[in-house]
């Protein structure tokens, strides 16, 4: 099967280009701004047709949250108009599409574990842009999987397990949220249960949210990196108004993944697990 795979200098791109050497029987394509600039409709009908894959993971996004704010225009045309003109495409093509959105298309003002079938409601423009992505992309015609995820890190690019990495290696004291709860995800895992629905004999479509087990604060998911690492910067507890950002944050991103352990029997590891795994990849 030939796939195609935007976003490949991203956190997941990245893993997935990994994990290409174990799927030989895949003709495994990846591109980038490079090759398929996602604010650029008519370049990404042109890649579409000269490739012409079976399937298209939509990996590839405008991720700066706090940037989205004022750079609307981008982020609305990477997250939105893009994801639009694949499904139309993947439509008239028969091809599928496997998309990855975000918990942030919710308000995070939920208690329990979030379902598919919660209402989307989203509080900053990254947010928007990506339900307007979903939304498009179920309105195509095309056979679609839609992934929500939450709070991604990796081996690869920016993320808040570098980021800690690098504060506790240079200072002896750090602040860290404590008021915003959810589950990180390994974008080796997501990866792998992209995969996972790829080779299922049956393609069910439909929304399915994906993160690893548990649920923590980041300040837990910070103390744990520090505890892993045997750092011994000291790690304050601080809430959301302490740290202003442009970009309003959801408190609680805790997604439910029963659905999509059921449909594809997709493996969901603990967070604390993937997270040692990382680590141990990073030395």
């Amino acid at each position: 099967m030939k796939i195609l795979i935007t976003g490949r200098q991203g956190q997941l791109g990245s893993e997935l280009h990994d994990l290409k050497e174990s799927y030989p029987q895949h003709q495994m394509v990846f591109v980038d701004r490079e090759e398929m600039d996602l604010s650029n409709p008519e370049q990404i009908l042109e890649v579409l047709n000269t490739e012409k894959p079976e399937i298209i993971v939509s990996a590839g996004a405008y991720t700066a949250v706090d940037k989205a704010e004022s750079d609307q225009e981008l982020c609305n045309a990477v997250n939105h108009i893009a994801v639009q003109t694949i499904g139309e495409w993947a439509a008239a093509h028969q091809a599928k599409v496997i998309h990855i959105s975000t918990d942030y298309v919710f308000d995070g003002n939920s208690e329990t574990p979030l379902k598919e079938t919660d209402t989307p409601d989203p509080i900053n423009v990254y947010g928007q842009t990506k339900l307007q992505g979903e939304q498009a992309l179920q309105a195509s015609g095309a056979n679609n999987v839609i992934i929500r995820t939450a709070w991604v890190y990796s081996v690869y690019g920016a993320n808040f397990v570098k980021t800690m990495l690098r504060l506790m290696n240079e200072r002896e004291e750090i602040g860290v949220v404590a008021d915003q709860v959810g589950t990180p995800t390994y974008a080796r895992d997501l990866a792998q249960a992209i995969m996972t629905i790829v080779e299922a004999p049956v393609f069910v479509q439909g929304v399915y949210h994906y993160s690893n087990e548990g649920k923590i604060s980041w300040h837990e998911f910070a103390t744990a990196i520090k505890e892993i690492k045997g750092l011994h910067t000291k790690i304050n507890a601080i809430g959301s108004d302490a740290f202003p950002t442009p970009a309003k944050r959801p408190h609680f991103s805790l997604l439910d993944k029963s659905k999509i352990k059921e449909v594809y029997q997709v493996a969901v590891p603990h967070w604390k697990t993937s997270l040692e795994e990382m680590l141990l990849k990073m030395r």
